[in-house]
């Protein structure tokens, strides 16, 4: 194993490195938290594909295929179609609105009323988001260090906090292509092919495994649409996603660039389940399908080889959490906190002055730092990932999904309609995941049910939207009316 041992510390050394050169660019809050909007197509697709890529995608992916068999790809593919049906009708008209969370957005359109009660459904949804993908880290520093739970967890955050810390939005995006690189090559380049052949090739896993495991249907019909409410939905109001959106140079960029993310996710579902297929073949009687990722890897694969896909793991690992704790970090920040301090903002958007920067990317750095203590923390008293993230997404959909493409969809919309929409999609998801349990299908579907209607009918019922407000929104749409940001040369 010590060559093993070696790819994943370089790997590590590689993560802290970057963050610390992320810490030298990231000079003003554009640059800390959005890149400087300045990224291009290369480094927008492989970092937004890192992101919705992550452990559940990869651990939990391949385990749905031991399960199901390549029905399992279900989950991943539903991100996927998430990933390209925002880029596709919505990412252009979010990269122009030049703001910094979803709650920015909101204000924007609906007038400035609707930004706190949207930021803490966000906020709660991207902390359990950043939650979920650290504790994952025990899963894989117990396969390759034997450590247990709390250290794993303690080792993995840290490493996460610590260039997330240092350079914000730059950190993340250099260790993201970095990820993106590194899960291409462990899963699909070598552990896909190596599974399939130490299987016997598809012909003897067809001969091996019951006919349903070769069903693209035979994780049911419900399940799928549950997928597709929940992941397909939530790609398109994410503050993790959005923020991604946000660090295209161009809506050109966000849209070509998203697209081809999503086409990669696509890809990376069928390989997760297939792998997972072949891992029953090999191990029929594993005690947890989640244990058929760290199994096949760790006795299938040679020395080397295996470190690097273990690498992978991780990468996908640490994507998902960098990139929810920086949300969880700029929502807490800017949608709360600066709210509740009463502070006034020049504009959605608009960059301090060259005086006032230093002390907003401390702000936010401090944030990110106190959001990752709180996520380490939390990670290691909480012990059920599935029914933490399901929370997270019901919550986001149930309470978000209505009102944000409402606005964007939608002109009769109207702050009353927007807010009421959000506490009751919030409350009753809650109140039926109590009733029918946390893990069922009902709440999110009813839940959504209710906000939508609350939404339609409070709008109906208050006056529209001033013509002013809809004015504003309308230049900024069009990428319009922004305050300019610095200028600085584009990013590949």
């Amino acid at each position: 194993m010590a060559v093993d041992y070696t790819v994943i510390v370089v790997y590590l050394a590689g993560m802290l490195a970057m963050g610390w050169w992320g810490m030298r660019r990231a000079r003003s809050k554009s640059e800390f938290l959005v890149a400087g909007r300045r990224l291009g197509p290369w480094m927008y697709s492989g970092t937004m594909a890192a992101i919705v890529l992550g452990g559940a995608s990869t651990i939990g992916g391949v385990g749905l295929g031991y399960q199901y068999g390549l029905s399992g790809a279900w989950m991943v593919f539903t991100i996927g179609l998430g990933l390209l049906a925002l880029s596709v009708f919505f990412s252009a008209r979010i990269a122009r609105l030049r703001v910094y969370t979803v709650s920015e957005m909101l204000d924007l359109r609906y007038g400035g009323r609707a930004g706190v009660i949207s930021g803490v459904v966000m906020w709660a949804y991207t902390l359990m988001l950043a939650v979920t993908s650290t504790i994952a880290y025990a899963t894989i520093f117990d396969v390759l260090f034997d450590l247990n739970r709390t250290v794993a967890i303690v080792i993995g955050g840290s490493i996460v906090v610590a260039y997330s810390t240092l350079g914000g939005m730059w950190s993340i995006t250099l260790t993201d292509m970095v990820q993106f690189v590194v899960k291409t090559i462990g899963v699909l380049l070598l552990l896909l092919p190596i599974a399939v052949v130490k299987a016997g090739g598809f012909g003897e896993m067809r001969a091996k495994l019951p006919t349903e495991y070769f069903d693209p249907l035979g994780v049911g019909g419900e399940t799928i649409f549950t997928y597709v409410l929940i992941y397909t939905f939530g790609m398109l109001i994410g503050q993790d996603i959005w923020q991604r959106v946000f660090t295209a140079r161009s809506d050109r960029v966000a849209r070509y660039g998203g697209t081809v993310a999503g086409t990669y996710c696509l890809v990376y579902a069928i390989a997760g389940a297939v792998i997972g297929t072949a891992a029953k073949v090999m191990y029929p009687r594993l005690p947890s399908a989640d244990a058929a990722f760290a199994t096949i890897v760790k006795d299938e694969l040679p020395v080397g080889v295996r470190g690097l896909v273990l690498a992978a793991a991780l990468a996908a690992v640490m994507s998902t959490s960098s990139g929810a704790l920086i949300a969880c970090a700029t929502v807490a920040n800017n949608d709360i906190w600066s709210r509740l301090r009463g502070v006034v903002r020049t504009g959605a958007g608009g960059e301090a002055h060259e005086g006032e920067a230093h002390d907003e990317v401390k702000g936010n750095r401090a944030f990110i730092l106190a959001m990752g203590v709180a996520v380490i923390v939390i990670a290691i008293a909480l012990n059920d990932v599935v029914e933490a993230l399901t929370v997270a997404y019901n919550l986001l959909v149930g309470g978000l999904l209505v009102p944000i493409l409402g606005g964007l969809l939608w002109r009769r919309g109207t702050a009353a309609g927007a807010l009421a929409a959000v506490a009751a999609g919030g409350l009753s998801v809650t109140g039926l995941m109590w009733g029918y349990g946390i893990l069922a299908n009902e709440p999110v579907f009813y839940g959504l049910l209710i906000s939508l209607a609350v939404y339609v009918g409070v709008s109906l019922a208050t006056r529209p939207t001033d013509a002013a407000v809809l004015a504003a929104w309308r230049e900024r749409l069009a990428g319009r009316g922004a305050e300019p940001e610095a200028a600085a040369p584009a990013t590949v």
